[in-house]
């Protein structure tokens, strides 16, 4: 499934390879698209929409609801 996730603490290219990098953990194969201008993150994943984004939360990068 892919999803669209708004996290207003991304602010530039670190931040977006850290959020990548989390989401890579929980699922290797994923494919993850971040954008630090628009603050938005695309996750193509198998893994709940839940546990990406707490895999996001847990790097330091909240994700608005």
């Amino acid at each position: 499934m892919t999803l669209e996730l708004k996290v207003p603490s991304m602010a530039c290219d670190a931040c977006a390879k850290t959020i990548a990098a989390a989401v890579t953990q929980l699922d290797p194969n994923a494919a993850i698209a971040a954008d630090p201008k628009t603050k938005l993150v695309q996750v193509e994943t198998q893994q709940s929409p839940e546990a990406v984004k707490a895999a996001i939360a847990a790097a330091g990068y909240p994700v608005e609801s």
